[in-house]
């Protein structure tokens, strides 16, 4: 299969890695010419992982987009979701017809709300058979120095599922497959959203022994918004969904804990008492649970889970409710 990875940032570049690594020739579509022809010389992004070097011979780097669409058999997706919308502007249904699509966003696309695989569908009639989920728990930095990580990739057709996922197989990266796409989709989504309420805590200086009641009951809050999710769209909540799993409950502790976690750097400014514009400029990176509280708090006004975690955090970054407060708050619900 022919692999295309669309974005330049530090999980598309782990993403390269990984792939050129287990052998794969890979097409690349990287925005900024200049950065292309850094890659071409210095043999590694200027601008994230730059301890990840390239082989050139493996990469075809392009900035025009349909170019690389239309060479390869697979998509992979690896831009912040709030600019996806902007990246598939520039094609046409057609452009994507036979293709698959595999993402590795770990967001909602904020303009309508609702995860990738819901636009495609409705902006390119792209069916849900042909699109992969690509989660972790995974770093991209670890990645880079190769240390071992897991990746979990959830489709509807377990058998491209099993072969996109042998393909990403290195000697660091084991791979896992499950059939739960909206569900993995969803956990990444809010495992963002705590970890960045986790920064806040750590900021504020609450202590590991609140932080580890503060994740486990985050942990509970996730996994009753799948099930509610599931139950509104008729779906078998426990069938075949582990949620003690990597990519559910693994991935929210990483995401919480680990020093590389941008939500959590983001959130530990918050409770230092940036605002949010400060720290946007200072982490010079998207953090995706900034967004992600405010489209979990729409979307959860149909689900109707109970949340009082995500929603506190959502007040603190979108209705200026002091993080202190905020906290106090969160407290009276930790069980």
């Amino acid at each position: 299969m022919r692999y295309g990875i669309i974005g330049s940032g530090s999980w598309a570049t782990a993403l390269a890695k990984i792939l050129t690594d287990n052998g794969n020739n890979i097409y690349w579509w990287v925005r900024n010419a200049e950065t292309i022809q850094y890659i071409e010389k210095r043999k590694h992004n200027p601008h994230y992982l730059s301890a990840a070097y390239f082989n050139p011979s493996q990469l075809v780097l392009s900035n025009h987009l349909k170019d690389v669409v239309q060479a390869v058999d697979a998509l992979v997706i690896a831009v912040p979701s709030a600019f996806a919308e902007q990246v598939f502007e520039q094609l046409q249904p057609e452009d994507l017809q036979g293709k698959k699509i595999i993402s590795a966003i770990k967001g909602i696309l904020p303009t309508d709300n609702r995860l990738l695989h819901e636009y495609l569908f409705t902006h390119f009639q792209f069916p849900v058979e042909n699109y992969f989920a690509l989660l972790g728990p995974c770093h991209a930095e670890e990645v880079a120095s190769e240390k071992l990580s897991y990746l979990t990739f959830s489709g509807k057709d377990s058998t491209t599922t099993q072969q996109i996922a042998t393909d990403f197989g290195t000697e660091y990266i084991n791979t896992v497959v499950n059939n739960d796409v909206v569900g993995v989709q969803y956990a990444a989504v809010l495992k963002n959203i705590y970890a960045l309420g986790a920064g806040i805590a750590h900021g504020l200086e609450y202590g590991d022994n609140f932080l580890s009641v503060y994740i486990a009951n985050s942990a509970n809050e996730m996994v009753a918004f799948l099930r509610k999710l599931n139950e509104k769209e008729g779906v078998e909540t426990e069938k075949g969904h582990n949620y003690a799993a990597s990519v559910y409950l693994g991935d929210l502790l990483v995401t919480c804990y680990s020093l590389y976690s941008r939500n959590r750097t983001f959130g530990n400014m918050i409770g230092k008492g940036y605002s949010v514009k400060a720290a946007q400029l200072e982490l010079n990176m998207v953090a995706e649970g900034y967004n992600a509280a405010k489209c979990i708090y729409r979307t959860n006004q149909s689900v109707k889970a109970i949340m009082p975690i995500a929603s506190a955090i959502y007040e603190i970054l979108w209705e200026h409710h002091s993080a202190a407060d905020g906290f106090k708050k969160i407290e009276g619900f930790l069980v």
